[in-house]
């Protein structure tokens, strides 16, 4: 199982990025993923799961509004799109699905 995040970056408050999360390995398309984020000092928190046809998504309520997670099962991957970043945005975002994780991707969010 391999999980690779990318699209992370510095990003000045206000600002948009698109994360992805390409899988393989698994049987992507039947199952469940989540977007996770670390901040230094802090535990790691959901931020966002999807349903594995992407009927049904969640999110904490800090993003609630801000971010949206998609995916598209023909490329294996699944997507975090962040608008309206935050200073407190600031974390390393983690693809994971069961006991599954990538590497990260950092997110700066900084003027």
């Amino acid at each position: 199982v391999q999980l690779v995040e990318s699209g992370g970056g510095l990003v000045q408050p206000g600002g948009s990025l698109r994360l992805s999360c390409a899988a393989s390995g698994f049987a992507f398309g039947g199952s469940f993923m989540r977007w996770y984020r670390q901040a230094p000092g802090k535990e790691r928190e959901l931020v966002a799961s999807i349903t594995s046809a992407g009927l049904s998504t969640t999110y904490t309520d800090s993003v609630k509004g801000r971010f949206t997670i998609s995916r598209d099962n023909a490329k294996n991957t699944v997507y975090l799109q962040i608008n309206s970043l935050k200073p407190e945005d600031t974390a390393v975002y983690y693809c994971n699905t069961a006991i599954y994780w990538g590497q990260g991707t950092q997110v700066t969010v900084s003027s």
